[in-house]
Formats: structure tokens, C-alpha cells, sequence
């Protein structure tokens, strides 16, 4: 499916409302004049309230799991709008909420 490709600026968050980040922006392709994401490069996570039990539990990084099909930048698949990340510890997803709409992907 086609997505808006994700990059440094877009606004992703845990499913529990932390702010998530990419720990290694990709250089070589820029929308908008900044970097956008390859499917290797964790996200980290930061002010994630979850807790199980009263017992902090809060999402502290997210992998992307499906990214773009057709468009790569160094052998690695973009992060679409639409990608697919889980959180550790917890397996929570991702939420990409606000990202640039002028370059597509699939």
C-alpha cells in the first residue's frame, strides 16, 4: 500500500502516548529537507507512562517490522506512514501520527 515516507520530523508515538524518535536518521534521502528513516534503525522511546500492576513497564525502543516494498535507500526499505513497529519491552505498536504527504512510497 502506498504511504507518505516518514522522516526525522514526523510525529510517531508508543500506543501509550510516548514520543518516539529515530536513533539512526538515514542522510542520503531528504524530504522536505530532513532525513527520513530506514526499517534497521531503531526507534528509542521516551515518556511512555505504561505500568502493569502499579509496576512501571514503559515501551524504551520499537523495531520496525514492515516497511516499503519498492523503495530503498542503502539496501534498506524507507518507513512509510503505514510501517509496522513493536515496542520492547511490552510488543505495543508504533503510531506514526503526523508526517510530510508530498513524497509517496510503497
Amino acid at each position: 500500500m502506498p504511504g507518505p515516507l516518514l522522516h526525522v520530523g514526523a510525529q510517531v508515538l508508543c500506543a501509550h502516548g510516548g514520543s518516539a524518535t529515530p536513533s539512526a536518521p538515514n542522510p542520503r534521502v531528504l524530504v522536505g529537507g530532513q532525513p527520513t528513516v530506514v526499517m534497521s534503525a531503531p526507534y528509542l522511546v521516551a515518556g511512555c507512562p505504561f505500568n502493569v500492576g502499579g509496576s512501571p513497564s514503559p515501551c524504551i525502543s520499537a523495531q520496525w517490522i514492515v516497511a516499503a516494498t519498492r523503495v530503498f535507500s542503502n539496501g534498506q526499505p524507507l518507513v512509510l506512514l503505514d510501517s509496522q513497529a513493536l515496542c520492547a519491552p511490552n510488543g505495543t505498536p508504533l503510531l506514526p501520527v503526523v508526517a510530510q504527504t508530498r513524497v509517496i512510497g510503497t
